[in-house]
């Protein structure tokens, strides 16, 4: 049974299988995307919307399309038609709509930590570069 209130961006994220934060970037990227949101900015998920995020992420993780291909195909072809689940006759999107090819058997989790060993790996790079330059200002110094 689906809450009155509906659902608060946690447990649609959950329900969905994705992060909050990427509910809260569809927000920006899907202008039909629209949650209700309380006096103090809480966003509560309504069935209907889920349905929209159901669809948006088949569009973007299932089908490859990109964030840009999913809206005009959206556009094209109606958010309601697309939801009914009725066979819509769609071109295949052309490749700037299709993401790049994610590597097969990788699952949301496994993307996820990849993305946070990245995050670390681009932190520690940083870390290396300012280092450098500390160390080669050293140098300098020393030299003089």
């Amino acid at each position: 049974m689906f809450p009155e209130r509906g659902l608060k961006i946690g447990e649609a994220a959950r329900a969905l299988g994705v992060e909050t934060y990427v509910l809260r970037f569809w927000e920006t990227q899907f202008p039909f995307l629209k949650p209700k949101h309380t006096r103090t900015k809480h966003r509560f998920y309504q069935e209907k919307d889920l349905d929209v995020l159901r669809l948006i992420k088949r569009l973007l993780h299932d089908e490859g399309f990109t964030i840009v291909g999913a809206n005009k195909h959206i556009k094209e072809f109606g958010i309601d038609a697309l939801m009914s689940g009725k066979p819509v006759a769609k071109p295949a999107p052309s490749s700037s709509e299709r993401a790049p090819a994610q590597s097969p058997g990788i699952d949301g989790q496994a993307r996820r930590v990849l993305n946070e060993v990245r995050r670390d790996l681009e932190s520690i790079q940083k870390n290396f570069r300012r280092l450098r330059s500390v160390l080669g200002g050293m140098i300098e110094l020393a030299n003089s």
